[in-house]
């Protein structure tokens, strides 16, 4: 019967059989996508990474995947997305951590910035500064006036070193110019023990880990340590806001693909990503996680990694900071 029909009736036929195919050879994403977590389940991004596989694999109508590849200060995962296929199926969630792993480490399997595209930053996680009940002062002001009077004698708790708790005290130290102790431990919650003790002084943590103690009057809250107060304790002022100008320090969820991916695959991406983190369920989610919800464009995100690389380097030089 197609020899009959017209060169163009014919051509039309055609074009609409091979239409629906061509859509299929195109579609993005092809096969089961992975997110690459470098680190042990139950943080943040990987409760993130698991909100986001779900709803995820219903928009794309494909398996979305969370492998735990946790190590080495989350190098080990990090390098496993770095020698992923540049095809936009394989995302890395990544956290503070990858811009300290760049100031800190001489000697990594990949380079931070041109092995990686940036997809979005998710969201941002606010740390809020306590000091031990036992600790003489109810504001930043007060604290940083007590440890120059007591040069040594104050301590401050960490979740081990590289970590965000670390990092934001020895912001601390550095630009209030005092001399603080830092005394690690294997995570945050393993230090409050000794915070609500008085064993050690002072403390940054994020916000729910540290929330109950704050309740219970065991340790007293002086401000958060963002650029902006937290929805989550609007009562209490930045650590700028309390006197100490240039503090800004907390921890936050990001996306990666690896350099090459193709730019219209890292667009697909930021846009389904980017209105999942609008919807009410994962914004109420969010909320429990104590996060701040983001969503940038993919420009928006590699300016704030190169940001955030370029402040804790420099204080990492400066300061003459160790990760060990």
């Amino acid at each position: 019967m197609m020899q009959f029909l017209s060169a163009t009736r014919r051509s039309m036929l055609i074009a609409a059989a091979i239409a629906p195919l061509a859509a299929m050879a195109n579609a993005f994403p092809a096969r089961p996508v992975r997110f690459v977590v470098p680190n042990p389940p139950g943080g943040a991004s990987d409760i993130i990474a698991r909100l986001f596989s779900d709803k995820l694999a219903q928009t794309w109508g494909q398996p979305v995947l969370v492998e735990n590849r946790p190590g080495a200060a989350t190098v080990i995962g990090t390098d496993s997305v770095a020698k992923a296929p540049a095809d936009g199926h394989t995302l890395l969630v990544m956290t503070l951590t990858h811009p300290l792993n760049a100031a800190f480490q001489k000697k990594m399997p990949y380079d931070s910035v041109k092995d990686f595209s940036a997809v979005t930053l998710v969201a941002k996680s606010p740390i809020v500064l306590v000091v031990s009940s036992s600790v003489p002062v109810k504001t930043v002001a007060e604290l940083i006036q007590f440890a120059k009077a007591n040069p040594g004698k104050l301590s401050y708790a960490s979740a081990g070193p590289g970590t965000v708790q670390h990092m934001a005290a020895e912001m601390f130290k550095s630009l209030a110019g005092v001399n603080v102790l830092h005394v690690p431990y294997k995570g945050s919650s393993a230090a409050h023990p000794d915070l609500l003790a008085g064993q050690v002084s002072m403390m940054f943590d994020t916000i729910p880990a540290i929330q109950p103690h704050i309740r219970s009057g065991r340790v007293r809250a002086l401000a958060v340590g963002g650029s902006a107060r937290s929805s989550l304790m609007p009562e209490l002022p930045t650590v700028a806001e309390a006197g100490l100008a240039g503090f800004d320090a907390g921890s936050w969820v990001g996306l990666l693909v690896r350099s090459g991916t193709a730019p219209d695959e890292v667009t697909k991406l930021n846009k389904d990503i980017v209105t999942l983190t609008k919807r009410p369920e994962v914004r109420t989610r969010f909320a429990e996680l104590g996060l701040d919800p983001v969503g940038s464009t993919a420009n928006e995100f590699d300016a704030f990694i190169a940001s955030e690389t370029r402040r804790w380097s420099t204080l990492i030089k400066t300061a003459n900071i160790s990760a060990e």
